[in-house]
């Protein structure tokens, strides 16, 4: 390596790189020991840096009344005004409830039906029908929303919907799914592990079997059973992979999943008092007002105590398991 580095940076040899030359010494040494990776990591990096960074140009928009026409540089600044249009409203705090009750829903519920998922398929003995498994678990991860709602209907409907005609033939009178609001916070946990509890197992699979064999075989021989094996060597090491993946899920607990709301609930008002979110509260505003300068208020808000909430659980996480803390 010290060879590769003098040929590129002459200067740059042996152990003078990171002793003589600072941070920038140390950054050239850095990029020629791994270039391979870096190159590798670049297209990565090239991307993030142009959807995610770039755009984040735009967040002056929340604090302008924004004008197509006008632009950026030519729109008003109005500083916080556009935040007074969400808290003005006396549904924001239905609003932001519904938000987070289905978030930590949906990132409890989901966390554990993915673990339980992966664990099934590890013990799982026949690699035919373990691939099968996986593939049939998978699959709905790739189906639309728009999909699943026209599947939906067919469940739900009143009249004739699969449910209702299961009901009736137990003489149970029918179920007006559309027009109750208190069945769907179960129905959308439902849909969301069916939808992603699969695919969001590979990451615990992957997990598991990057676990040294020889550890359950020791276990074996001291005479475990299966299940005090997933208790005492799968669980605990998989407990550093959950709190990781909890954490990045916070960050995003302040945003509705807008794609299975708005697909499942539409624009139906009797729902509204337990599947109304932020996102598809802003939405309609935007389609009915046509303020983009609220709109980005409210995406701003969501992103700022995203951030502020994964700093924080991180920190608890640092405290109580440092290996499973992002930073």
């Amino acid at each position: 390596m010290d060879e590769t580095l003098s040929a590129v940076r002459p200067e740059y040899s042996g152990s003078r790189i990171k002793k003589n030359h600072g941070v920038v010494g140390r950054f050239f040494y850095e990029l020629l020991r791994n270039k391979f990776m870096y190159a590798l990591a670049l297209p990565g990096m090239i991307w993030f840096f142009v959807f995610a960074y770039l755009p984040m140009g735009g967040i002056v928009i929340a604090f302008q009344d924004f004008n197509v026409m006008k632009g950026i540089t030519g729109s008003k600044f109005v500083g916080l005004k556009n935040f007074e249009f969400f808290f003005r409203t006396n549904d924001w705090l239905k609003v932001v409830s519904n938000t987070l009750f289905l978030n930590i829903l949906f990132i409890a519920f989901g966390t554990i039906a993915a673990v339980v998922i992966a664990i099934m398929v590890t013990e799982i003995g026949g690699k035919t029908f373990k691939k099968v498994s996986q593939s049939v678990m998978i699959f709905p991860h790739f189906l639309s929303w728009t999909v699943v709602a026209m599947f939906m209907t067919a469940f739900v409907a009143t009249d004739g919907g699969f449910i209702n005609q299961i009901l009736g033939g137990f003489g149970i009178a029918p179920i007006t799914f559309l027009s109750s609001p208190q069945y769907w916070p179960i129905i959308l946990v439902l849909l969301k592990i069916w939808h992603g509890a699969g695919f969001g197992s590979i990451v615990y699979m992957a997990t598991i079997a990057g676990i040294n064999p020889e550890v359950y075989e020791s276990a074996s021989m001291d005479g475990a059973s299966r299940l005090q094996k997933i208790r005492f060597i799968t669980m605990p090491l998989l407990k550093p992979t959950i709190i990781l993946l909890t954490i990045l899920s916070v960050g995003g607990i302040f945003n509705g999943d807008f794609g299975l709301i708005y697909a499942i609930i539409g624009r139906n008002p009797m729902l509204y008092p337990t599947t109304d979110v932020i996102d598809t509260y802003v939405f309609r505003a935007l389609m009915d007002l046509g303020d983009l300068g609220m709109a980005a208020a409210v995406g701003f808000l969501q992103s700022f105590i995203g951030f502020v909430l994964v700093v924080t659980v991180n920190a608890v996480a640092k405290k109580t398991a440092p290996d499973s803390a992002i930073f």
